[in-house]
């Protein structure tokens, strides 16, 4: 990964209808956002982390924290969008790592292992993570799934549970294979500012998944499997589940 020059970006806005200001919400004493740059910046093959953001105090917060921003328009319908405009005056850097902002429990190794497949995939545009899930799990709508193929290339991303297993094919639950589909992207920089340019297609407005507009305009993601288990936040209620995995570690 030497030869590639890596910059992180995490994409933060105050607003958010479920949770306004999470952003800058305190996790055991320290702001969201923080944790998360935080975490990227101790990831070994990553060169520079910015926060992309059209608010001041979360501009504020970062700074203090001795972290960079990107000010960015505040019309963005995404966090894509966000950090392409980012991206965009980053013209030396060959990949760009979308990290979420609400996923304050992010490891450096569980970020490096989505970078991993550029340094022997010259092709390869973009790259996710994913996760084994049980089959309670994934009957959660709130958990993305996600199928592969036999090279782990992404063959499709859901809200349902996917696959569908047929009742008389005699799988039993604990055999069934699920994946939930992790946030996280990897993208080679010039293929993040061709695709945000991309119109919105149709299964991703059926889904609301963004992903889905790469595939369907044929582009591969790759999706690494993790053991990680994160906690996103979207609730004022996660923050002590959050909270609590913390002191677990701490023990």
């Amino acid at each position: 990964m030497t030869n590639l020059k890596t910059a992180a970006i995490i994409p933060a806005r105050y607003d958010s209808s479920r949770f306004p200001g999470k952003a800058l919400a305190k996790i055991a004493g320290k702001a969201m956002i923080v944790r998360v740059m935080e975490a990227a910046q101790e990831c070994k093959l990553i060169d520079q982390v910015f926060v992309a953001t059209d608010d001041d105090r979360i501009k504020a917060a970062v700074k203090a924290a001795g972290g960079q921003v990107i000010m960015t328009a505040s019309t963005h319908q995404t966090g894509t969008d966000r950090i392409a405009e980012a991206a965009a005056g980053l013209q030396e850097m060959d990949l760009i790592v979308n990290i979420q902002g609400d996923e304050p429990l992010i490891k450096p190794a569980t970020i490096a292992a989505a970078l991993q497949p550029f340094a022997v995939e010259q092709e390869l545009m973009m790259s996710t993570l994913k996760r084994e899930i049980t089959f309670l799990e994934a009957q959660n709508p709130d958990l993305v799934k996600v199928v592969v193929d036999q090279n782990d290339y992404a063959l499709y991303f859901s809200r349902s549970p996917i696959p569908y297993y047929r009742a008389d094919n005699a799988v039993k639950v604990s055999d069934k294979l699920y994946y939930q589909h992790i946030g996280l992207y990897v993208y080679r920089r010039d293929f993040l500012l061709d695709f945000a340019s991309l119109a919105a297609t149709p299964l991703e407005k059926a889904e609301s998944l963004e992903q889905l507009r790469a595939l369907e305009n044929g582009y591969k993601i790759k999706a690494i499997t993790t053991a990680a288990t994160l906690i996103g936040v979207d609730r004022l209620a996660d923050i002590e589940l959050v909270e609590a995995e913390l002191a677990k570690k701490r023990l």
